[in-house]
């Protein structure tokens, strides 16, 4: 199978990369090697992809309409799994042009580009922050997502509503996968997991914002990428939208601990105010997915970490 991934050289995209050349599939990263954190890693990342004849690199920004109708008239996909995107959450409460500009305009070039052409299957992947205040859980995809708590998360609500326009207008075969806090491996340095790791293990003090009891639904990238395998497969031409999580929330206090009990290091914690854009909680009802798509997550927290604490101990 022939497949674009936008971003590909990040932390989920190369590990769905990984898992596709495994599989003998031809691979096409696009990806900008944006600056928010050291290229170096996306380049490590990629490293072995450049040595396999099924691969190609593509670089240049979403965001150019140019660039992505080229590149895909030349390539000819059967499937984009589409990646790229500014995805911090807080940042985005003060840059939120620059947010709407890549995740929404970038989307949307990518949809224009398929969208007279036939069968080209499309992956969105979205978040769980689209869920945002909601109070109910666990979050079923048929819940409302109309109280977004940050511009990152109004950005993907406004992705998957393109891409329903373009699957209705145009049939474009959709899938959307709403992913829930994955860590693993290749984690950019900003997020939670690998930045309390790597503070913990240097002995420096971490910040908790709040009192520790916010709760996220850590699902492994191992997992994550086998939920983006079982969308590729799945071959009903519609449009359909799946939470890829654990389905297991744990308290950020909680995490701390298992970092702790697996690295032998105590943590110096400083407690701060609760951040802007900040959830109380994610959690996943992966029903749908384990029904439809036989999605069923196997990485255990605590193996999970203990994997990325040898990883990041490594890089020091």
């Amino acid at each position: 199978m022939k497949i674009i991934v936008t971003g590909g050289a990040g932390f989920i995209g190369s590990h769905i990369t990984d898992r596709l050349l495994k599989e003998k599939n031809q691979v096409l990263c696009i990806d900008n090697f944006d600056n928010f954190y050291d290229i170096k890693e996306k380049q490590k990342n990629i490293e072995s992809h450049l040595k396999n004849r099924d691969y190609k690199l593509a670089e240049g920004d979403i965001t150019d309409k140019n660039f992505i109708s080229k590149t895909i008239n030349d390539f000819l996909p059967e499937a984009i799994i589409h990646l790229a995107a500014k995805t911090a959450v807080r940042p985005s409460i003060n840059t939120a042009e620059l947010y709407y500009h890549s995740n929404v305009t970038g989307t949307l070039n990518l949809l224009e580009a398929i969208k007279d052409k036939k069968n080209i299957k499309f992956i969105f992947t979205s978040s769980s922050s689209v869920y945002g205040l909601n109070t109910k859980v666990p979050f079923e995809e048929k819940d409302s997502i109309l109280n977004p708590a940050s511009p990152y998360a109004s950005t993907k609500i406004a992705g998957e509503s393109l891409c329903f326009s373009y699957h209705y207008n145009y049939k474009i075969p959709v899938v959307i996968l709403r992913l829930f806090s994955v860590y693993g491996t290749r984690q950019r340095p900003d997020l939670a997991v690998r930045k309390f790791i790597e503070r913990i293990c240097r002995g420096e003090e971490i910040s908790v914002f709040g009192d520790g009891g916010t709760s996220r639904d850590y699902t492994h990238v191992y997992d994550i990428t086998d939920g983006f395998c079982r969308a590729l497969d799945y071959t009903k031409k519609s449009f359909d939208i799946f939470n890829l999580g654990n389905s297991e929330p744990v308290k950020l206090i909680d995490l701390i601990g298992i970092i702790q009990k697996v690295s032998g290091i105590k943590p110096r914690i400083r407690y701060e105010n609760f951040q802007q854009g900040d959830v109380p909680i994610t959690y996943a009802d992966i029903s749908k997915a384990r029904k439809i798509l036989g999605y069923k997550p196997t990485v255990e927290l605590k193996t999970g970490i203990s994997e990325m604490v040898d990883w990041v101990q490594g890089k020091l």
